[in-house]
């Protein structure tokens, strides 16, 4: 496959469905942080017995899967922009929580404090799910690209696993200290085993998951009639380009 000199697609290309996968995007990432992140649970394994994991790990693997889509489909820079825009939706749910959590209960109600429990610690969640989706999902998106780049195109599952690796790595251990050490029912080595679990179950659902994505991004690509190299491309996250339009 001969690659494109530069990351740009013909002027005047507008892109079908780009604005839908940004909106997943999004979605399973605040209802997987929002829902998921603060209930350890469990599985009885052989010989090793019982098993602790992040329960938001069964759906937020998605939202990786689906950044792998947009990098490969879409570019860098376009990722670049839905990163963002995640960061953002995760900054206007802590402000929310917060507000609601502290507004008074009406006389009678008796969900405060079980609504306190539940979300009373969102703003070290959210804080920690920033800070660890921030990294992750840049990391995860510059592999993938440079990875493309280097194998000219060829073999999305090394490029689909060897990303959610480094950017799920980045992510699990960043999030589960930040996030909960030092809170009650989160002992030490709970908390290590549940960041070990995350990383490893994270990176089978991105395997498992493969043909799906191998299924997804074919017709993306067949449909968006775009074949994109980030040859040129700034990769700073901070980095404004015209890649971002």
């Amino acid at each position: 496959m001969e690659k494109p000199e530069s990351p740009a697609v013909p002027q005047g290309h507008r892109f079908r469905y780009y604005d839908l996968v940004m909106a997943a995007f999004v979605t399973i990432l605040l209802l997987s942080n929002l829902i998921g992140a603060s209930k350890p649970s469990y599985v009885d394994l052989p010989v090793i017995g019982q098993w602790s994991f992040g329960a938001g790990v069964l759906f937020f693997p998605v939202s990786y899967i689906i950044g792998d889509i947009l990098t490969e489909v879409y570019g860098y820079a376009r990722a670049r922009r839905v990163i963002w825009t995640g960061f953002a939706a995760l900054l206007f749910m802590a402000f929310m929580a917060w507000v609601v959590v502290q507004l008074p209960p009406a006389e009678g109600w008796p969900g405060q404090e079980s609504y306190e429990f539940v979300f009373g610690n969102s703003w070290r969640i959210v804080l920690a799910s920033m800070v660890a989706f921030w990294a992750g999902e840049f990391a995860n998106s510059f592999v993938l690209a440079k990875m493309k780049v280097w194998t000219q195109g060829k073999h999305l599952w090394m490029r689909t696993i060897g990303s959610t690796v480094v950017g799920q790595g980045l992510d699990s251990l960043i999030f589960y200290p930040l996030a909960f050490w030092g809170l009650a029912g989160w002992p030490v080595e709970l908390l290590w085993q549940v960041v070990l679990s995350q990383w490893l179950i994270k990176t089978a659902w991105e395997a498992l998951l493969t043909p799906v994505t191998y299924l997804v991004v074919g017709k993306l690509k067949q449909a968006e009639q775009v074949e994109i190299f980030d040859t040129d491309t700034d990769f700073s996250p901070f980095a404004t380009s015209r890649g971002d339009a």
